[in-house]
């Protein structure tokens, strides 16, 4: 049984994925700190001072300074800030995962395409399809 995980791990498939993942999870911390960091201030800056990540409502009717100040009283609240913050991530996120796939699509286009080998031939004399081997047509008998 060791025999077959050892063999299905070291499978290229399995190593691939697990490569994916982890430059995956590097590449998600990178955009966040992207968004969070670099395109949500300007952007707060330009909508009025607004801070993205610190715009919620509070279910329970009563105001909070902040919302780390609710999140610290238990209330309840509907973080939307954070929302428009993940969509954000989102998009660049998927956008940087279209482009790559344009580009390999593109690289695979470019590859020359070899024609298919082909196993038939046509006998000659009858113009009927025989293997590429035969050296006597099964239809005609002709010598070839």
């Amino acid at each position: 049984m060791l025999k077959d995980l050892k063999a299905f791990i070291l499978r290229g498939n399995v190593l691939d994925l697990a490569v994916a993942v982890v430059i995956g999870a590097a590449f998600g911390k990178i955009v966040t700190s992207l968004v969070n960091d670099i395109i949500m201030p300007p952007l707060g800056l330009v909508l009025g001072r607004v801070d993205f990540s610190n715009l919620f409502l509070s279910l329970s009717g009563k105001s909070y300074p902040s919302l780390a100040a609710a999140q610290a009283a238990g209330a309840a609240t509907l973080n939307y800030g954070v929302f428009i913050n993940n969509v954000v991530d989102l998009l660049i996120v998927a956008a940087a995962i279209f482009l790559v796939v344009k580009a390999a699509q593109s690289l695979e286009r470019r590859k020359p395409k070899e024609p298919p080998v082909s196993t038939t031939r046509e006998c000659p004399y009858c113009l009927s399809t025989i293997p590429q081997k035969a050296t006597r047509c099964a239809y005609c008998t002709s010598q070839l």
